[in-house]
């Protein structure tokens, strides 16, 4: 008894805090405190850590004194938890072992076409091509070039303008394939239109600047919201959707299958 009475003092002693009946120990807080971190930042650390370790205990204290034991016994709730992780992580390996995530072109080009409700678009979109050049050499013979060039719009000419741009200071972006939302165009350069439609309607040619560059654009197509989106657009989404309906075809073919080969055992009965 005497030796039960020494250990528990020593435990108590190596305390490094107390809320109620409960004891925060120098254990405890072991890898707290990243390595290589400044004295000085080490004690706020672990000051900061012992006091929300106390806040918590107090408020978790007070929870359980004000709630009467039906509200407190989460036996059900675990239960039904536990059972909710363990389905879900059986369902993730038979989708890892199972599932195939191969869509062809084929299938996104039929789904497209059997789903055009779905495919209206929210924003308005272009296919854009630029120039950024530096403020230096805005006056420069291979910027007024190239503004000549984007202009054009030519193949040939925008060969010409590749070439350009890769032998010079100027960054160009020649894209006449991909589609993006012309929010996300805004970001890369300083356009402050309020009126997009009227704007996109009225113009293939634009250019502004900033204090770094000026942007030479030319807006090679244009789709406005609330019109069908094009399929190259839609494409990565469409891949998406049907590999989730695969997914829930899966799980819903595993579940009738168990559920049938219960049914041939004899596994479950209702009275």
């Amino acid at each position: 008894m005497a030796s039960c009475r020494y250990f528990g003092k020593n435990k108590q002693e190596d305390a490094i805090a107390r809320a109620f009946d409960k004891y925060l120990y120098r254990t405890d807080i072991q890898g707290v405190v990243p390595d290589g971190t400044a004295a000085n930042d080490s004690v706020e650390i672990v000051r900061r850590y012992i006091d929300n370790w106390i806040r918590r205990q107090i408020i978790l204290n007070q929870a359980e004194y004000n709630l009467n034991e039906e509200q407190k016994d989460f036996n059900d709730r675990l239960e039904a938890y536990r059972n909710s992780l363990i389905v879900y992580e059986y369902e993730s390996e038979l989708i890892r072992q199972k599932l195939d995530t191969l869509v062809s072109q084929q299938e996104i080009e039929a789904f497209y076409k059997q789903n055009p409700q779905n495919f209206q678009l929210l924003e308005n979109i272009v296919r854009v091509s630029y120039v950024k050049v530096p403020q230096a050499s805005a006056n420069s013979a291979p910027a007024k070039k190239a503004s000549q060039l984007l202009k054009s719009g030519k193949p040939a000419d925008i060969e010409k303008l590749d070439e350009i741009c890769q032998s010079s200071m100027l960054t160009c972006r020649i894209d006449d394939e991909n589609w993006v939302l012309f929010t996300d165009l805004k970001r890369e350069i300083p356009l402050t239109i309020d009126d997009e439609e009227g704007f996109l309607r009225n113009r293939t040619y634009y250019e502004t600047s900033d204090s770094l560059y000026v942007y030479l654009i030319r807006f090679n197509d244009y789709k406005m919201k609330e019109s069908l989106s094009p399929l190259s657009f839609e494409t990565e989404n469409i891949r998406n959707i049907i590999i989730n309906r695969r997914k829930l075809e899966l799980i819903n073919r595993m579940e009738q299958e168990v559920f049938q080969n219960a049914l041939k055992n004899k596994d479950f009965e209702i009275f």
